[in-house]
């Protein structure tokens, strides 16, 4: 998934030092654990540079974070080579442009509700809400009932039998 407009409402924050923070959702990363619960790997490849972003992984178990990355589709194709994948098992998640070579590659491109218009014309699924506001939750949540794994979480959850 990519970070800004994604994992973030795409506002970027500075200081008055310009030190970059951002705002992230409960929501995602709630998503993201529950996918991991289930043994789905995520990764992060993002155009811009941010220490907060390496911390927000690190606390949601993302190994695979790439910064400052101009051609995403090179760290993409590290990812399928490091774990074997083939593009139709891959989902990305994107909102711009910069997105759209991972799209063409994807088996499951997805495009938040605020991306731009040729985004959501190339992808598979345009979320419901808006990046930074849970539209990785509800893809992650999609992931997981299309596969049969969502009553893997949903077993933490149930209600006592009486």
């Amino acid at each position: 998934m990519d970070v800004d407009g994604v994992l973030t409402d795409g506002t970027i924050y500075l200081n008055t030092q310009g030190y970059e923070t951002k705002a992230f959702n409960v929501l995602d990363g709630t998503g993201i654990a529950y996918l991991r619960r289930a043994g789905i790997k995520t990764a992060i490849i993002s155009g811009r540079n941010c220490d907060a972003v390496i911390h927000r992984a690190k606390e949601l178990g993302i190994e695979d974070v790439y910064q400052g990355v101009k051609n995403k589709i090179d760290a993409y194709k590290q990812l399928l080579e490091k774990y074997a994948f083939s593009d139709k098992e891959i989902c990305y998640i994107g909102d711009d442009l910069i997105d759209l070579p991972v799209f063409y590659r994807v088996g499951f491109p997805v495009a938040v509700a605020n991306a731009t218009p040729m985004v959501k014309q190339c992808s598979a699924y345009v979320t419901k809400v808006r990046g930074g506001q849970g539209a990785v939750r509800e893809v992650a949540e999609k992931i997981l009932k299309y596969q049969d794994k969502w009553h893997l979480i949903m077993e933490r959850y149930q209600k006592p039998a009486t």
